[in-house]
């Protein structure tokens, strides 16, 4: 990675001439000027603009980088984070990450060009290596929803696993044991630890989740649906679904009342996260909740903490809870 003393060299200025562009501080010519952005350019040669930041303290600003701006799930992230910034009268700048690599790399690279004071970054995409760079550069970013080890201490994450087996377990103990699970087509963990949690449950109680059982499609409301009407084609005797999210679960309920089954008297259906959302379904929806709203006023506050050099705890692991409504009841009949 360039210097700023190979941008120097390689402009033939000092490197106080291109610190002061950096800065857009003034005696700089703009011959040297618009010398120096060239070099730059062609070097790579980014300035930590959030160590710039730190100190100037000019405008103090949050980042945050997300991955899907119409979702509920992360308007909600959002709110949280919003609530923190609001408080400490913080600006709060937001990217949108897009489950890309490159798209969340540019989110990152984007809001430190903001001179951001601090960063909060919900990102799937990006390798656990680029993240630990990452944070090793940045010493005020926090992760929100992963989990790296060599940085848990700036990670503020959800057990994925234990949901999923909590789901299970509750399906399991009012009788179901025709259950199949509906899942994220996104390539990144959250998807996998779930259906693992389910199917460790599944296989313990000698009741193991079949692989045509279980359907993938995009984390939406049309994912749901599509994943739903793939299940139904398939011809399985099913009492209960696990769907990755609620939004999919909306799409899930749709289709099976458009299909003539009840819900739950029928086919039980279970979703994950408890966004708004669930409450107003119909039937209002049973479903594992995901306290993002606490975990991302918890990690905005790790990050302003960070900014400001003062220590932060060691762990930052959130457990999903089960939030029973009305689309789970007991199977109709014994299964075997």
């Amino acid at each position: 990675m360039a210097t700023i003393k190979d941008v120097a060299a390689a402009a033939g200025v000092s490197v106080a001439t291109v610190s002061r562009v950096v800065n857009n501080g003034p005696k700089v010519s703009a011959k040297n000027r618009e010398l120096v952005k060239k070099v730059m350019l062609e070097l790579g040669y980014r300035p930590n603009a959030n160590a710039r930041a730190l100190v100037t303290q000019t405008n103090p600003t949050l980042g945050l980088v997300f991955s899907e701006l119409t979702d509920p799930f992360f308007a909600t992230l959002a709110g949280g984070v919003e609530k923190i910034t609001r408080n400490h009268n913080i600006q709060l700048l937001i990217s949108n990450g897009l489950v890309s690599a490159e798209t969340e790399k540019q989110a990152i690279e984007t809001l430190l060009e903001q001179r951001c004071q601090a960063l909060v970054v919900h990102a799937k995409a990006l390798s656990n290596q680029t993240l630990i760079d990452y944070a090793n550069a940045i010493p005020a970013m926090v992760l929100i929803n992963r989990f790296i080890p060599e940085i848990a201490h700036r990670c503020v994450w959800l057990d994925n696993q234990a949901g999923g087996e909590a789901a299970a377990r509750h399906l399991l103990s009012l009788g179901h044991r025709n259950i199949a699970c509906i899942s994220s087509n996104y390539d990144i963990e959250d998807p996998r630890l779930r259906l693992e949690g389910v199917k460790s449950i599944l296989a313990e109680s000698n009741t193991p989740l079949a692989e045509h059982a279980i359907a993938t499609a995009e984390p939406n409301e049309i994912g749901g649906e599509i994943a739903a009407q793939n299940l139904l084609a398939r011809g399985l005797d099913l009492s209960a679904v696990i769907v990755y999210n609620d939004a999919m679960a909306s799409g899930v309920i749709s289709v099976l009342c458009d299909n003539g089954y009840r819900v739950p008297e029928d086919i039980s259906v279970i979703g994950f996260d408890d966004v708004l959302l669930s409450r107003y379904l119909r039937p209002k929806l049973t479903t594992m909740r995901y306290p993002i709203e606490m975990m991302a006023m918890e990690a905005a506050e790790m990050s302003l903490a960070l900014a400001n050099d003062e220590n932060v705890a060691d762990l930052h692991k959130y457990v999903p809870t089960l939030v029973k409504r009305d689309s789970v009841a007991p199977p109709r009949t014994n299964q075997t």
